[in-house]
């Protein structure tokens, strides 16, 4: 479908058995980890990552529908640019930097006075000066303000981002590879 039609008529639907990896970010599919899904705007067969984006779409009566990620840009029309602003953590695949990091891991993390919830956190070698985070589903009934023990904090301007660990080694790994990226310095592996 050209994008002027996207969501105003139905897709021909690509076969599952016609493709053996997503058709968006190349990731072979199998039975455990990689379920195939389709897309309901351009009809193809993406992986869940890939399909994790809901759009109205006109020909099923203005239904939200899982599209993937290119058809939501435009039949919402945001840019990539923008979606990132929006969701504040950049989105790349979290196995294949965590494989390739300076040091990952499970921390608490709170902003504001918003309750404590658990994140995968990364600092990928290639960008040894980035944090990213991958929200974990679950959010943790810990006392709103409370420092848990292990914590840590980082400012950037007026905003200050809480961490905590799960034990006191594992908070000085962090903080030994946050103070060498603060004053500009590639971090080594901490993952040993």
């Amino acid at each position: 479908l050209q994008n002027a039609e996207l969501g105003k008529r139905a897709p021909r639907w690509i076969r599952d058995n016609e493709v053996t990896m997503c058709m968006k970010c190349k990731e072979p599919f199998n039975a455990l980890t990689r379920r195939r899904h389709h897309c309901r705007a351009c009809g193809h067969v993406v992986c869940w990552k890939c399909s994790d984006y809901k759009a109205h779409l006109e020909y099923d009566g203005n239904k939200l529908n899982k599209v993937c990620k290119d058809c939501y840009h435009v039949i919402i029309g945001c840019t990539d640019s923008e979606e990132k602003k929006k969701k504040g953590i950049l989105e790349i695949e979290a196995a294949e930097v965590s494989g390739n990091s300076v040091i990952c891991s499970f921390l608490q993390y709170m902003e504001k006075s918003k309750p404590w919830q658990k994140a995968w956190c990364v600092i990928p070698k290639q960008e040894a000066l980035v944090l990213y985070m991958y929200g974990a589903p679950q959010v943790y009934d810990t006392p709103r303000s409370a420092d848990l023990p292990h914590s840590f904090k980082l400012t950037q301007s007026k905003s200050v981002h809480s961490f905590a660990a799960d034990n006191e080694e594992l908070k000085q790994k962090w903080l030994k590879v946050i103070h060498l990226a603060v004053k500009g310095e590639t971090p080594e592996c901490q993952n040993e």
